[in-house]
C-alpha cells in the first residue's frame, strides 16, 4: 500500500476517533481538536508533496507531514496515558502512527542524502 493510501486510511480513523471523543468530557473534546488537525494534515501534506515543483519542495512537504505524524503520535499517547480511552482501543492506531513516522523519517532521510531519490 502506498504511503498516500495509508495516510488517507489513517485520516479516516482519526476522523472517527474525533467524532467519538467529542461526545466525551471537555478535556477529550480539546484533545480531539488537536488530533484531528494533526492527524488529517499528514495525508494532505503528502498529497501536496506528490505534486511538488522541486526536490526541495517535495522534502519540505514530507518534512511537514513527518512533524504532523509525530504530533499525532504524541496526542494518541497522551490520550492513553491520561486514560481518556483505553490502550486496547488506541493501541492499533498509535502503532499505525508510529509506523507512519518511521516511513516518513526514511523518506526524508533518503531525500536529504546526496544521491537519494525523492519517491513515496
Amino acid at each position: 500500500m502506498e504511503i498516500q493510501d495509508r495516510t488517507f486510511n489513517f485520516s479516516t480513523r482519526i476522523v472517527r476517533l474525533h467524532q467519538h471523543l467529542t461526545k466525551s468530557d471537555p478535556t477529550s473534546k480539546i484533545l480531539a481538536s488537536q488530533i484531528l488537525r494533526s492527524g488529517t494534515s499528514i495525508g494532505a501534506n503528502l498529497e501536496e508533496a506528490h505534486a511538488a515543483q522541486s526536490k526541495a519542495d517535495f522534502l519540505s512537504k514530507c518534512n511537514i507531514a513527518l512533524k504532523e505524524a509525530r504530533e499525532t503520535h504524541y496526542w494518541l499517547r497522551l490520550l492513553t496515558a491520561c486514560e481518556l480511552l483505553n490502550s486496547e482501543r488506541l493501541g492499533p492506531i498509535t502503532q499505525e502512527a508510529n509506523e507512519i513516522v518511521a516511513i516518513l523519517t526514511t523518506i526524508v532521510k533518503n531525500g536529504r542524502s546526496k544521491n537519494g531519490e525523492c519517491r513515496m
